[in-house]
């Protein structure tokens, strides 16, 4: 089996040609992400639809025409994967302030006229008319000067930098969620604004990297319908960099307007077809985003069923919220006594005869 509707642009850059450079990991990150994707044992994306650029292919314009390619060929039918592991940087200050992707021919004294900024990396996210675009960006997006990776662990006190190499803050939550505009867009990011994406000593890649290449090889097929997707596969990045680094780095998940957890790969080594029956979780989030399309607040079904609405992040679709609610649910959290009993427990006095819902009790 193949991803046939799979396109995927991967863009990796460690050694700069006036950018401090970057460990080795950064292309393992991009090689083996690609490798992963057109495996026929993961995810079956077909060869010609991923396109890798590493290092000298890597300038503006090189990426520049990548994103280009995409827009022309993508159609309505494909889903669209973007990966960056690379530098990131400010640009400008205060409300003016933008972030930017850093390409391999960047000049430190034109940031501006030289790197991929926020505006024409959205406008060129934009012009994809695959309705599912994924953009995935591996980053440090550490407060003050930073790069967008640190050094190995453990190195110059764990970040990397030397006082003459320093970039300003990279790309930042609010242009993260600039990229994340339009229907269907979703954006992951490695860490937080105040974080590092760290590279453990002596692995192969980074946190982040490893995190999502676990999940696209199986780790993230929670559906149970043969499908690798969006929500799950976060779903399993962050869950596995919190446990790799506790407390130190927490990947970001954007998006506007999202109401599908849509699949983003094939997980071959896991199920049968692309038509099997969806898994308990994701049965539930269907259900309740069907009978409460406002989100968890809806009805007060979250707390009705016990929970503290506070505790819950309340942006986004109604779709997105329960993605949300969830995924927090199922990690202990939710606030109050509620549990997956109780929210279901609570919908069934709405829908006493709903016959899926209450085969999930």
């Amino acid at each position: 089996m193949q991803f046939t509707q799979g396109r995927a642009l991967v863009v990796g850059i460690a050694n700069y040609e006036t950018v401090k450079r970057l460990p080795e990991a950064v292309l393992h990150d991009v090689r083996d992400t690609a490798d992963t994707l057109k495996s026929p044992s993961h995810c079956g994306y077909p060869d010609a639809n991923v396109t890798v650029l590493t290092d000298g292919q890597a300038t503006l314009a090189g990426i520049r025409k990548a994103l280009a390619d995409l827009a022309a060929e993508a159609t309505a039918d494909d889903t669209v994967a973007i990966f960056f592991s690379g530098h990131g940087t400010r640009i400008g200050s205060g409300w003016a302030a933008t972030s930017a992707l850093v390409p391999y021919d960047c000049r430190r004294g034109d940031l501006a006229g030289t790197t991929l900024g926020e505006a024409e990396l959205s406008a060129a996210i934009a012009a994809i008319k695959a309705p599912r675009v994924v953009v995935i960006i591996d980053a440090c997006h550490a407060a003050g000067a930073a790069t967008l990776k640190s050094d190995l662990e453990g190195k110059d006190g764990g970040d990397g930098l030397d006082e003459d190499d320093e970039l300003d803050e990279g790309f930042d939550e609010k242009s993260l969620q600039q990229l994340a505009s339009g229907t269907g867009r979703v954006v992951f990011a490695s860490s937080r604004a105040t974080e590092t994406s760290r590279i453990l000593r002596g692995e192969r890649n980074s946190v982040f990297t490893t995190a999502m290449l676990d999940g696209l090889k199986g780790a993230a097929a929670a559906a149970g319908d043969g499908t690798i997707r969006v929500f799950d596969l976060f779903n399993h990045v962050s869950e596995a960099v919190r446990q790799a680094v506790p407390g130190r780095q927490h990947p970001i998940f954007k998006a506007s307007d999202l109401e599908e957890n849509f699949p983003v790969a094939l997980a071959l080594g896991e199920a049968k077809s692309l038509s099997a029956g969806g898994g308990r979780e994701r049965a539930l989030e269907q259900i309740m985003s069907d009978l409460f399309p406002a989100g968890p607040t809806d009805q007060q079904i979250w707390l009705r069923a016990g929970g503290d609405v506070a505790n819950l992040t309340l942006g986004g679709t109604g779709r997105s919220q329960w993605y949300s609610a969830l995924r927090l649910l199922s990690r202990g959290g939710g606030g109050g006594n509620v549990t997956r009993e109780s929210l279901i427990d609570a919908a069934l006095e709405e829908f006493p005869a709903h016959r899926e819902l209450r085969a999930l009790r």
